[in-house]
């Protein structure tokens, strides 16, 4: 398809309402197994990835109360199947966004690997290695990653390849980690969405928009409330108004 073409039926309103972006609302909800306190998503996009993600989260036994304006709220006080089968990873690879979580005493989790028990390059490589230099034992069998980690250890990342996802992954592990994790070569021109969740849980954090980031890890996150940031901060109705007076149309 080289376009698409769109007549409009009536005249478009000067402001409309924008749902935060997809790629910052699936690391945040993940993140809410951080902490056993309640975490408040607001602005949620009505997205099959996002119902996918809730589904996981309730799966594994996180609380989850939805209002009537885009926000969920999520508790993770008694997670009690840490596990991310195949079928609900093969729909979103996003999914093994929960890995990073196991940062707690005596921890284990169950995640599938994204292409199961294809045989090939292991798209979450990245993701491997540096939880195990933050001292996470993983075994890959059948198609499934098994991770057991005591407390990390805060470690220095360089990650072999650019991977926003991989880099998410490995900030929410570090947040309960003892000591300072820096992570390099994170990808520098995303707007770091997540960096601005650990702060509201009281978790200490520098480099965000930069190819390097540094945690300071804390013994325990709080709960928090977040607006999850559109794709585009900017709205309809500002760009109207930036438009020239004799170019606007009542």
């Amino acid at each position: 398809m080289d376009k698409l073409i769109i007549q409009a039926a009536c005249r478009l309103p000067r402001e409309v309402r924008i749902s935060g972006a997809k790629n910052a609302a699936l690391p945040i909800l993940c993140a809410a197994i951080l902490t056993p306190e309640t975490l408040r998503v607001q602005n949620l996009p009505h997205l099959r990835d996002v119902t996918t993600t809730l589904n996981l989260l309730a799966q594994m036994g996180v609380e989850i109360s939805l209002d009537e304006k885009m926000g969920v709220g999520l508790t993770a006080a008694k997670l009690h199947n840490l596990a991310a089968s195949y079928e609900l990873v093969k729909t979103m690879r996003a999914s093994i966004l929960v890995l990073g979580r196991w940062s707690r005493v005596s921890a284990k989790a169950r995640v599938s690997l994204p292409g199961g028990c294809a045989i090939g390059q292991r798209p979450v490589d990245l993701h491997i290695k540096g939880l195990q230099a933050m001292g996470t034992q993983i075994d890959i069998e059948q198609g499934y990653i098994h991770a057991r980690a005591r407390r990390l250890k805060a470690a220095r990342i360089v990650m072999d390849l650019v991977t926003v996802t991989g880099t998410e992954n490995l900030m929410m592990a570090a947040t309960l980690a003892d000591g300072t994790t820096v992570i390099e070569n994170a990808p520098a021109s995303r707007r770091w969405w997540i960096c601005g969740l650990p702060e509201r849980d009281g978790c200490a954090y520098s480099g965000a928009g930069s190819d390097a980031i540094t945690i300071e890890g804390v013994e325990r996150l709080k709960g928090a409330t977040y607006r999850v940031m559109p794709d585009r901060i900017e709205t309809a109705r500002s760009w109207w108004l930036r438009r020239p007076a004799a170019a606007r149309s009542d």
